[in-house]
């Protein structure tokens, strides 16, 4: 009820009232759009969120217009320090929903210090990962994770980098939420944006992402119909790990490492198969799964590889500072910036 008496109405928010007036300037194509479109489609859906305590944060990139596109807070920052930046903001106002758009040439090169230790710390931000295998922006040279004998501009007889992980990275980091999705998925892209939203704790999504002018088709196999099916393996908590067009095959571990088998009347069973586990403390599993996405003989896991609940270092700093003030009072800033050693400038 308002002062006057009068029923006040909750207004239900759209994918529109997430939409920017800036003109979307991506090329035409490009799997960026795709992702901001499911991201404004989810927004209305976050639940306890209001609009204006929204804030997203990017680096340098295509990734990194994302802030101009959508109707909300936000800061186009310096390349790779998103991370910090939002870690900040987060710290100086734990109320906002911070976000962080990033590619891959940003988040993991120069930013990778930046990326490790917000997971590591469980400070609660929510991190996008546009992953296109490429540098897109700079126009086209091999990034942190291009496959291993890329041909690019940078590298014309085919990088002899290893490429990161980014999923096992996260995990290695001890991020409490990891998951993956695809940018042709839009239906399963809008839910795991869903369930970033709803983590307390560092989440991290890796998309991935076409480049349709300096790596397209990298992830063809994975979002064409005809191929994807037998490719893809979604990942589903309690459920045991089952994919194929005729959902006919599934992973079992044989000697402890991943294994595909067909199932059926004299293969095997769905009792033998490997039942999905987000919430396991150990993430073994989790890391199993990451590093199926190295082998092209497996099917490449996308879904929630973790999900675990641990405080986060905004909310301990929130908590201390409450603490302090309890034990010697409210703090005096003027005093402070007065005390000891001063002099004035005439």
């Amino acid at each position: 009820m308002g002062d006057n008496g009068k029923e006040i109405k909750e207004i239900k928010l759209t994918a529109k009232d997430f939409a920017s007036d800036q003109d979307v300037r991506w090329c035409p194509g490009c799997g960026d759009y795709s992702i901001l479109a499911q991201v404004q489609r989810s927004f209305p859906d976050m639940i306890g969120v209001k609009k204006e305590n929204i804030v997203w944060i990017s680096g340098i990139g295509c990734s990194s217009r994302f802030p101009y596109y959508m109707d909300t807070y936000g800061y186009h920052t310096i390349h790779g320090r998103a991370p910090a930046i939002a870690t900040g903001v987060k710290v100086a106002m734990p109320d906002l929903s911070v976000w962080v758009a990033a590619g891959d040439g940003d988040l993991l090169s120069i930013g990778g210090n930046h990326f490790i230790h917000a997971c590591r710390k469980n400070i609660d931000l929510k991190i996008l990962l546009f992953n296109n295998r490429i540098y897109g922006l700079t126009k086209g040279q091999y990034s942190p994770t291009s496959e291993k004998g890329k041909k690019t501009k940078t590298s014309p007889y085919g990088s002899v980098d290893n490429p990161f992980n980014p999923a096992a990275l996260a995990l290695g980091s001890d991020a409490t939420f990891v998951g993956r999705a695809l940018d042709g998925d839009a239906k399963h892209l809008q839910a795991m944006i869903k369930r970033v939203a709803e983590h307390k704790g560092a989440a991290f999504l890796e998309i991935f992402q076409n480049c349709v002018i300096f790596n397209d088709g990298a992830f063809d196999k994975l979002t064409d119909k005809k191929t994807r099916d037998d490719n893809v393996l979604y990942l589903e908590h309690g459920k045991p790990m089952i994919f194929g067009i005729n959902k006919n095959k599934g992973i079992v571990l044989e000697n402890g490492k991943p294994a595909v088998v067909e199932i059926g009347e004299g293969k095997r069973r769905v009792e033998d198969l490997i039942v999905h586990d987000e919430n396991d403390e150990s993430f073994l599993i989790a890391t199993m799964l990451a590093h199926m996405t190295d082998n092209p003989n497996m099917p490449t896991p996308v879904g929630v590889f973790r999900q675990v609940s641990r405080p986060t270092l905004d909310g301990e700093i929130e908590d201390q500072i409450e603490q302090v003030k309890k034990m010697k009072k409210e703090g005096d800033l003027e005093k402070v910036l007065f005390s000891g050693n001063t002099w004035s400038v005439n």
